[in-house]
């Protein structure tokens, strides 16, 4: 008779840890930035009226409150938002109409996103545009059957698009309302929506974004600026040229933290312009260093995604991906003279409470599904990518 064979609990531990891998490289990644934003915060804070301690103090608070949510939204069953799909949405929506309202909202260089609440304001298009992929998910997961049809499949899904990013638009808010729309509509059509709706739909969605640009003078003027970025150097693309004159400036290895110059001239350098500031006083290495995290997170979390059990938790981590990798992309676009001056922080660097703290909740949505999903699931590419 054999002796029954004593499992190796080294050959266990190896397996848990591998398993777990992903996730601790992540965790990692996002330490990373947090660190490195802290410390180009404080050079940025010097180029500001007060102590340059403020934004490192602020910050920090908010890094502290945003790691609370992410730990929360890391342990918390992704089914349970679910139940909730409905009262999510109603309420991403009065947030986003609330802004709108006359002496609701705080105003800040003509426009209006933001919720004063006392000592801190809350951007609502942060939170918003979470809810969006939870009510989504919900949807294109209850009608995954039916995503071939045009009312079920094309309409309801694009009213759920639409209500935000319209009410976004109106703030003004194009940059966004634009992630937003990529977004959701990335979604709708891994879902298994008709290219033969979606197509004619980004085609004319572009050209109405296009008309809004052209009918509000601030972006016209910056994308018609963008066109000849060195003769608008004094006006309309200062910003911009002052953010390639910070790259070119710091070379391979940078001038230094807190002996770059352009932090005292460079308008938004704490939070748009961020970027430039790396590239300045930390070097053309570091530059890429936050490129290369970014890009880590993205196949980090995209090496899971096969692990899905169901369509909801797919589309729900999937859009948490897209809304953090794309608003860096968009970032680094606009920051190095590729895309039109937008105001769009860069995650996780970039100063601002709410945009952090949102950022540390799509965090955690991604280390949710990266450490709960233990087994490949039967969704296929050709399931989740039905035409």
């Amino acid at each position: 008779m054999a002796l029954p064979v004593n499992e190796n609990p080294e050959a266990g531990f190896m397996a848990r840890f591998s398993r777990a891998l992903p996730a601790i490289l992540l965790v990692m990644c996002v330490g990373c930035l947090l660190i490195m934003g802290l410390m180009v915060l404080w050079s940025a804070g010097l180029g500001e009226s007060g102590a340059p301690q403020t934004f490192i103090r602020k910050q920090a608070a908010f890094a502290c409150v945003g790691a609370v949510a992410m730990i929360v939204v890391w342990r918390m069953d992704l089914e349970w938002p679910r139940k909730f799909a409905i009262p999510i949405a109603i309420v991403s929506v009065a947030l986003l109409v609330s802004v709108l309202v006359p002496g609701v909202a705080r105003s800040i260089n003509g426009s209006r996103r933001w919720l004063d609440l006392g000592p801190v304001n809350m951007q609502v298009s942060d939170f918003a545009k979470i809810g969006l992929i939870f009510v989504l998910a919900h949807y294109l997961a209850s009608e995954q059957r039916r995503m071939e049809g045009f009312w079920r499949g094309y309409v309801f899904p694009m009213m759920i698009v639409g209500v935000p990013f319209l009410l976004i638009i109106k703030q003004p808010d194009f940059g966004t309302a634009l992630l937003c729309g990529v977004v959701g509509g990335t979604l709708i059509f891994m879902a298994g929506a008709r290219l033969a709706y979606l197509i004619p739909t980004a085609l004319l969605g572009a050209v109405l974004f296009s008309v809004a640009v052209f009918l509000d003078p601030v972006r016209l003027k910056r994308v018609m600026s963008f066109l000849d970025v060195e003769g608008n150097k004094a006006d309309g693309t200062f910003q911009l040229w002052q953010g390639i004159l910070a790259f070119g400036s710091g070379g391979w290895s940078g001038v230094g933290l807190g002996n770059g110059r352009q932090q005292n001239s460079l308008p938004e350098v704490h939070t748009d312009f961020v970027f430039a500031i790396i590239g300045e006083e930390m070097g053309f290495v570091w530059t890429v260093t936050v490129v290369v995290l970014f890009l880590s997170i993205l196949l980090l979390a995209v090496s899971r995604l096969r692990r899905a059990p169901n369509l909801y938790q797919y589309m729900v981590v999937t859009g948490a991906l897209l809304l953090l990798t794309l608003q860096a992309l968009i970032n680094f676009g606009v920051v190095t003279g590729c895309l039109p001056t937008k105001g769009m922080s860069l995650p996780l660097i970039s100063y601002g409470g709410s945009n952090l703290v949102a950022t540390c909740i799509l965090i955690g949505i991604l280390l949710n599904g990266m450490t709960k999903w233990n087994h490949l699931s039967n969704i296929q590419p050709n399931e989740v990518f039905r035409r």
